[in-house]
C-alpha cells in the first residue's frame, strides 16, 4: 500500500481516519489471520503468486480468489476494526479501485482548494459509483446501509416536521427499530444534521447511511402520497383521474405490468421496468375500494364479487397509442391485490437480425430450424422472457405472398398483414381446444400456437409436424433442454418428440447498462467465485456497470438485451432422448456434438462486452455447470 493511501482522508462522508496505535493504520489481512481465518502460509502463497503478475493487485484480493477465506469474512472483521481504517485503503484493499488510481485522486485531492473529499474525487473521475463507496463507508464507519427510495417509509415519523423542512436537510427517517427511530443521512458525521434529527425524532435514533438521490427521491415520493390524501373516495372525478395517471405514467416509463397492492395502512404502486419491480407511489388505503371499483368497471367485470379471484381486460388511449391491459383481481386479507399487464397493440415488430442472437447462433437458427420446411420450433423461458416477441420476429421474417400462416394466441399482441391471426376468447367458448381442432383444417403451411399449456396442445404440435408443417410455439422451461424433458414428462412419446422437435430456444431478458451513466468495472474475486471463474479466464473482457442517472432513475440500466441458448437436435441428441437419458447428459452430448453455448455463457460474452452485468447474470439466469473461459465462448459465437 503506498504512503498516499496510508493518509487518505475518509472524504464522502466523513472527517480524517485517524491513525491506530502508533500512528499505524489497521492492517485487514493482519486481521483475518489473529481472528483464525488465515494462516500466514496461506497469505505467503498469495504474496509469491502477487510477485509474479505483471499487473499489480491486493494480497486479499488474491487470497478471495484463491478461496483462502470469503467476501463475508473481510466484511465481518472490517466492521469488528475499532481503529478507524482510511477510505482509500478500503476500497483497494477490497478490490474496488486500482492503487495507481488511489494516487492520482490523493494528488487531485491534494492540489484542489477548497480541499475536496477524496469521495467525492473517486465518483467524478468515475473510479468508483456511488453505490459502492456508500457500501464500504457505511463498512468504514460502522452504520448500517439503506435505500430509502425502496424502502416503506414510516408516514408518523416523516410527517413529525413540514414537508418544506426536508428540502435544507439530508437525512430522512426510515422506520422504527427496536422502538428507535431509523434515520438515513447522507453524511452521518455531519453533527448540525445529526443534531437536527435528534431534537425531532429523540435522543435515541439508529443511524444510517444511504446516498443523496435515494433520499431525496424518497422525499418526493412521501411528498406525492401527501397530495394523494386530498382526494375522496366519493369522488368519481378523481377516481377516475387518479387511475388513468398511474396508468399513464407506467406508459411513460415503459413498464411492462402495474401492481396496485393492499397494505394494511396503505395503498402499494409497483411498476415492472426493465423485468425489475420499482416503487412508484403509496396512496391511503382508503381509496383502495373506489381503485378497484373503477378498473373492474373499466374491464366489465362483476363489481360486487370481492370474494372471488376475477379476470378481465380493456383498451386505453394515451396520446396516439392504443394500449391493450389486461388485469387480474386476486383476493388477499387486506383486499384485492390488482395486477394490469400493458400490451402494446401498435408495437413495433423486431427483425430477427435485431433480437440479439449472436452471428453464428442466428445462421444456424435460420439454416437448422426456421427455413426447414417442417417440425416444432420451441422458444423456452419463464414469463416476460421475450418469447412471445421473438416468436413474432419468426414469423415477420418468413412471411410471404407463398406462405400460409395461421396462429392462435391469446391474446394477439402483435398484428401483422398478411397472415390470418386468431385471438382466443374463453368467454365466448373460443378456446385453445376448439381453435386447434380447426386450425389444420385452414390448409397452413406455418401454425403457430401461442403457448403450449397441456397434453392436448403439445400432442396437436407434434401431429401437426408429423403431417409436414411447421410448428412455431412457446413453452415456460428453465432451459432448451428443460422444453424436451418437460413434454417427455406430458406423456409425448420420446420417439415422437425426437422426429418431429427440430430446435429448442430458451431465452432471457437481462437489463442493460445505461449508456449515459456507464463505467468500467472490475468483477470482484465474489463475483468470479460464483461464476467459478479466475480472473484468466475473462482475458479481453470490458465489464461496465452503470453508475445510475436521471435518464435511467438511478438504477444504472436501461433496457433489455436478449440472452439466448439454442439447442438444434441432431442424430446424437435424439438417441439420447429415445434412450431416456438425464437432462445432464442430454446437456453434455450437446455442448460436445452440437457445440452449444449455455444461457450464461452467451450472458457472459454480452457483459464482457460491456451489455449488461455480472450482477444481471447470477440474477436471472440458470448456473447448472462451469461456464467455458471467455476467448473460448467468443470463438463459439464469432463475436
Amino acid at each position: 500500500m503506498s504512503s498516499h493511501a496510508k493518509t487518505a482522508e475518509t472524504g464522502a462522508a466523513g472527517p480524517s481516519a485517524a491513525a491506530g496505535p502508533e500512528g499505524r493504520f489497521v492492517d485487514i489481512v493482519e486481521l483475518l489471520i489473529a481472528a483464525g481465518k488465515l494462516t500466514r502460509e496461506q497469505v505467503a502463497y498469495a504474496q509469491r503468486i502477487q510477485s509474479k503478475l505483471d499487473a499489480p493487485r491486493p494480497v486479499l484480493e488474491l487470497l478471495k480468489e484463491l478461496k483462502f477465506i470469503s467476501e463475508d469474512h473481510v466484511k465481518d472483521i472490517v466492521r469488528k476494526i475499532q481503529t478507524p481504517v482510511s477510505l482509500g485503503n478500503l476500497l483497494v484493499e477490497l478490490g474496488y479501485i486500482r492503487e495507481p488510481d488511489l494516487d492520482v485522486a490523493l494528488k487531485i485531492q491534494a492540489e484542489t482548494k477548497p480541499r475536496k473529499r477524496l469521495g467525492e474525487i473517486l465518483l467524478e473521475r468515475r473510479l468508483v459509483d456511488e453505490r459502492t463507496l456508500i457500501e464500504v463507508l457505511s463498512l468504514q464507519m460502522g452504520f448500517p446501509y439503506v435505500e430509502p427510495d425502496f424502502a416503506e417509509i414510516d408516514p408518523k415519523l416523516f410527517h413529525r416536521v413540514p414537508l418544506k423542512w426536508y428540502e435544507s436537510h439530508s437525512f430522512i427517517p426510515v422506520r422504527l427499530e427496536n422502538g428507535a427511530p431509523l434515520v438515513a443521512f447522507s453524511d452521518p458525521m455531519d453533527k448540525e444534521e445529526l443534531a437536527a434529527a435528534r431534537d425531532i425524532f429523540g435522543p435515541h435514533i439508529v443511524v444510517a447511511i444511504a446516498r443523496r438521490s435515494s433520499i431525496e427521491r424518497a422525499v418526493k415520493r412521501v411528498q406525492h402520497a401527501k397530495q394523494r390524501e386530498r382526494i375522496s373516495p366519493s369522488d368519481e372525478n378523481s377516481i377516475i383521474a387518479l387511475v388513468n395517471s398511474i396508468i399513464a405514467a407506467a406508459i411513460e416509463r415503459k413498464a411492462s405490468d402495474i401492481h396496485i397492492e393492499p397494505l394494511k395502512e396503505h395503498i402499494r404502486v409497483r411498476f415492472r421496468q426493465d423485468g425489475v419491480l420499482i416503487h412508484y407511489e403509496d396512496f391511503p388505503a382508503a381509496l383502495m375500494g373506489a381503485v378497484t371499483n373503477r378498473l373492474k368497471v373499466m374491464c366489465d367485470v362483476d363489481i360486487t364479487e370481492k370474494r372471488r379471484h376475477q379476470g378481465g381486460r380493456f383498451f386505453f388511449e394515451h396520446g396516439e397509442t392504443q394500449l391493450d391491459l389486461r388485469a387480474s383481481f386476486y383476493v388477499t386479507v387486506h383486499g384485492e391485490k390488482i395486477v394490469l399487464r400493458l400490451l402494446n397493440r401498435q408495437g413495433v415488430l423486431i427483425h430477427i437480425e435485431d433480437v440479439g442472437l449472436a452471428p453464428r447462433v442466428l445462421e444456424r437458427f435460420k439454416e437448422d430450424a426456421l427455413y426447414l420446411p417442417s417440425g416444432v420450433i420451441l422458444v423456452t423461458g419463464p414469463t416476460g422472457s421475450g418469447k412471445t416477441t421473438t416468436v413474432y420476429s419468426c414469423i415477420n421474417h418468413i412471411n410471404d405472398p407463398q406462405t400460409s400462416i395461421v396462429t392462435a394466441e391469446e391474446p394477439v399482441e402483435y398484428v401483422i398483414d398478411g397472415i390470418s391471426q386468431c385471438s382466443i376468447n374463453p368467454r365466448i367458448q373460443l378456446t385453445y381446444e376448439e381453435t386447434l381442432r380447426h386450425i389444420v383444417r385452414q390448409d397452413p403451411d406455418v401454425i403457430v400456437i401461442g403457448e403450449i399449456r397441456d397434453t392436448f396442445s403439445a400432442e396437436i404440435a407434434v401431429q401437426a409436424a408429423l403431417t409436414g408443417h411447421k410448428v412455431l410455439t412457446t413453452f415456460h422451461t428453465e432451459d432448451s433442454i428443460g422444453g424436451l424433458i418437460r413434454l417427455l414428462n406430458m406423456n409425448i412419446e420420446a420417439f415422437l418428440i425426437s422426429s418431429t422437435v427440430v430446435s429448442v430456444m430458451a431465452q432471457r431478458l437481462l437489463r442493460r447498462v445505461c449508456p449515459d451513466c456507464a463505467a468500467a468495472y472490475r468483477p470482484t474475486p465474489l463475483d468470479l467465485q460464483r461464476l467459478g471463474y479466475g480472473y484468466a479466464d475473462i482475458h479481453g473482457a470490458n465489464f461496465q456497470r452503470g453508475q445510475g442517472c436521471s435518464r435511467c432513475q438511478y438504477t444504472g440500466y436501461r433496457g433489455r438485451v436478449g440472452i439466448f441458448e439454442l439447442l438444434i437436435l441432431n442424430e446424437e441428441i435424439r438417441n439420447a432422448m429415445i434412450e431416456h437419458k438425464t437432462s445432464q447428459e442430454i446437456r453434455r452430448i450437446s455442448i460436445e456434438a452440437t457445440d452449444l453455448v449455455t444461457l450464461m455463457e452467451d450472458g457472459l460474452v454480452k457483459a464482457a462486452a460491456g451489455t449488461t452485468t455480472i450482477q444481471e447474470l447470477l440474477r436471472c439466469l440458470p448456473r447448472l455447470q462451469k461456464p467455458r473461459p471467455l476467448p473460448e465462448l467468443k470463438r463459439l459465437l464469432e463475436v
